[in-house]
């Protein structure tokens, strides 16, 4: 097996990881800039929730899934919700462009398409 069959293989959130330490190593600022949020989206989608009518306000370490939560099993995503959450990361970048378009920030617009471009790469 080629380290190439292995890449396209490996399911996304391991690759999106391997390209962020990648683009880090490379000093790639955009691909590093579009890779770190979206992984932070995925790890957040597994967070575990309050449970239902949990005071808001109530302090961290009176709520069941705050201190000691690192012991509560969080959720796992399927590799269809991890396509997902990178499509949802792409299109707000997209978006996020058109708008600075229209403001005339053309530079901004730019590197938020090259962002998406990144996530985009690895979904094909």
């Amino acid at each position: 097996m080629t380290s190439e069959s292995t890449t396209t293989d490996m399911p996304l959130r391991p690759r999106l990881r391997a390209a962020l330490t990648a683009a880090m190593k490379a000093r790639d600022k955009v691909a590093v800039d579009a890779l770190r949020p979206t992984l932070a989206a995925l790890d957040n989608a597994e967070a575990v929730e309050r449970p239902e009518g949990t005071d808001r306000n109530l302090a961290v370490e009176l709520i069941l899934v705050g201190a000691g939560a690192a012991e509560v099993l969080r959720r796992e995503l399927t590799e269809e919700q991890i396509v997902g959450i990178v499509r949802a990361e792409a299109a707000e970048r997209s978006e996020a462009a058109e708008a600075y378009e229209r403001a005339g920030r053309a530079d901004r617009a730019e590197r938020l398409r090259a962002e998406a471009a990144v996530l985009l790469a690895h979904l094909a």
